[in-house]
């Protein structure tokens, strides 16, 4: 098993950019791939980004297309998102995972989950 913590969430508002980190320990975050998901009230948790082992992939939904970069730094064992131009929907708890089996865009892909980190867009 692998332990992910997430940081970097807050209160921002329309227009505004976060880079939120998740930090892995207890295994080599590189054995995995990584995925960001997010969960409004009362909404379904969501497939956001995608990152291979390696980095040299990444995958998007389309709402964060051209918005929001997915990368990682095996080194530092932690994966990042930047989030640019945020927008009110983008209000949600965010939560890394890693995997290694399985679709990366369900989060049946995944088998170990962050405790998750609220980003608030106020409009």
């Amino acid at each position: 098993q692998v332990h992910l913590v997430e940081s970097g969430g807050g209160l921002v508002q329309t227009g505004d950019s976060l880079r939120l980190s998740c930090a892995a320990s207890g295994r080599p975050l590189s054995n995995y791939w990584m995925g960001w998901f997010r969960q409004a009230p009362g909404k379904e948790r969501e497939f956001v980004a995608f990152i291979s082992q390696t980095g040299r992939t990444t995958m998007y939904t389309d709402s964060v297309k051209g918005r929001f970069i997915i990368s990682r730094d095996n080194a530092k064992n932690t994966v990042y998102l930047q989030m640019n131009s945020l927008k009110s929907e983008d209000t949600a708890v965010y939560f890394c995972a890693a995997g290694q089996v399985g679709s990366f865009r369900t989060a049946n892909g995944y088998d170990n989950w962050g405790q998750g980190t609220q980003v608030t867009v106020s409009s």
